[in-house]
This record gives structure tokens, C-alpha cells and sequence, in this order.
């Protein structure tokens, strides 16, 4: 059981995180909502499952037959995740990692780290329904905005959709950082943690995407110059002190 580890969400992180779990020897469970996805997972040895958070059903028990549960959702149904923690409960989980976001912390003038108050929201409150339980522990990562692949920032703003806060700054980073924390956390057993996780690199937003434009062929992207200057800017100091971690990807100015 120490070497298996279930997936709850094998989408655009998911997935990749399972393969390289995968090929790093640990027998991976995951799960989807679609059942052309499940065919694909199970072909690419991932024992798969197919559970939608708001249908729950004791189905469940055997995809949660784990030690360590990696949620990895976009939900933000309360009551569904209360759901699904009484299920883990009743499980051999015994340590969850809960991938959160950024976006819990209001704009700011000063850096933010995982001291930094959070805002009151749906996501906050689900993040303290895992890190209250007593029955597991619960280690928090609070993603920036994901790039990397075909999820390109280019893409973002198409059909001259205006870009807000064009003088602020962009906190994001590349998958492959995402599966390589994620990794890091596992192996070197770190829970009961809250991490920020974000590129070295905090870019003005106007450079940002003028480059990020360019990168899939775009014309120039449209700016509102009537927004005001707001700042977030997300540290990373604690995740690559306590993991010893280095980014894959530091410069989001430059990137694959």
C-alpha cells in the first residue's frame, strides 16, 4: 500500500502527473468523468475509476484503497467534498495532498507567502475541510496559473478580449514544475505544509502576453489602459527552501 497512490482528477495535470508517478514505480489509481478517458488511463497502466465528486458512491472504496490521496479537482462544491471527505475517512488514506490555487490571496503591496491572509470563499473553506481532519494529513499547494504544452497564455485572450491590469504582474508556472512538487512532497514525506508555488519570475503583465502573442502567432493583444495598477505577487521562498526544490522553469519570459 505504501507504494500506491490514488488520483482524484486525471485531466490536464493529472494525467501526466499519473504516468510519471507511474514510471517512478509507484502503482497509481486515478480517476476520471469520462469513459474515453478511462480507456486511454487503463491502456497507459493507471487502474482507473470513473467518480464524479457530486455523484458519490460507495464505488469509491476501492479507488481510495491508497496511503496518499492527491486531490486535483477544479470543484468548488462544498458539500461534494464533505461528501468525499467521510469516504476518506473510512479509507486507508492516510495523507492527501490538495491542490489549491493562488487566487485564496487579494491583491496586495506586499509579497505574499503562505502567511498572508486568505479571502473568504468556497475554495478557503474546502481547503480547511482537509487540513481540520484529524484522520489524514494534509499538505496544501497553492498553484499559480498553469502554463506549459498546449495550454499556452496566448491562447487565453483570443478574439480581442481585453487583458485587465496591464501594469500588474503574472504569477504562473509550467506543468512540469506542478509534477515535479508534487513528486518532491511524496518522496520526502513533507505533510501538514501549505506551499506556494509559482515561477522565480514575476513579469509585467503588458510584457507578459505581448510575448506570449507573438508565441502562437498572434497579433498584439488589447490591453485595458483604464485599469489601475493592482499587484500579487506570489513567493516561492518557503516550497525551494523546505523541499530544496529548483525550478524547471524560473523565467516565465522564457519557456517551453
Amino acid at each position: 500500500m505504501k507504494n500506491e497512490i490514488s488520483i482524484f482528477g486525471c485531466g490536464w495535470l493529472g494525467e501526466p502527473l499519473a504516468y510519471s508517478l507511474n514510471q517512478k514505480g509507484f502503482s497509481i489509481k486515478g480517476s476520471t468523468t469520462s469513459e474515453t478517458k478511462m480507456t486511454l488511463l487503463n491502456s497507459k497502466g493507471i487502474s482507473t475509476y470513473l467518480i464524479q465528486l457530486e455523484k458519490l458512491t460507495p464505488a469509491i472504496d476501492a479507488f481510495l484503497t491508497s496511503e496518499i490521496l492527491v486531490v486535483n479537482i477544479p470543484s468548488k462544491n462544498v458539500e461534494g467534498f464533505k461528501n468525499l471527505i467521510s469516504y476518506i475517512e473510512k479509507s486507508t488514506i492516510q495523507k492527501v495532498i490538495f491542490i489549491s490555487s493562488t487566487s485564496v490571496y487579494a491583491n496586495s503591496e506586499e509579497i505574499i507567502t503562505e502567511k498572508t491572509p486568505v479571502i473568504a470563499c468556497d475554495l478557503v473553506e474546502i481547503e480547511k475541510l482537509f487540513q481540520c481532519n484529524s484522520n489524514f494529513e494534509t499538505t496544501l499547494i497553492r498553484f499559480a496559473g498553469l502554463l506549459g504544452y498546449n495550454r499556452k497564455p496566448g491562447n487565453f485572450f483570443k478574439n480581442g478580449k481585453s487583458i485587465a491590469n496591464p501594469e500588474g504582474v503574472v504569477n504562473m508556472i509550467h506543468q512540469d514544475d506542478c509534477i515535479a512538487v508534487i513528486e518532491q512532497i511524496i518522496i520526502q514525506n513533507c505533510w501538514g505544509e501549505v506551499l506556494n508555488a509559482c515561477a522565480d519570475t514575476h513579469p509585467e503583465r503588458r510584457a507578459f502576453y505581448n510575448k506570449s502573442f507573438t508565441d502562437v502567432g498572434l497579433k498584439k493583444p488589447v490591453f485595458n489602459e483604464n485599469d489601475s495598477k493592482e499587484i500579487k505577487l506570489i513567493s516561492n521562498h518557503k516550497l525551494k527552501e523546505l523541499l530544496s526544490y529548483s525550478f524547471k522553469y524560473p523565467d516565465l519570459m522564457n519557456y517551453e
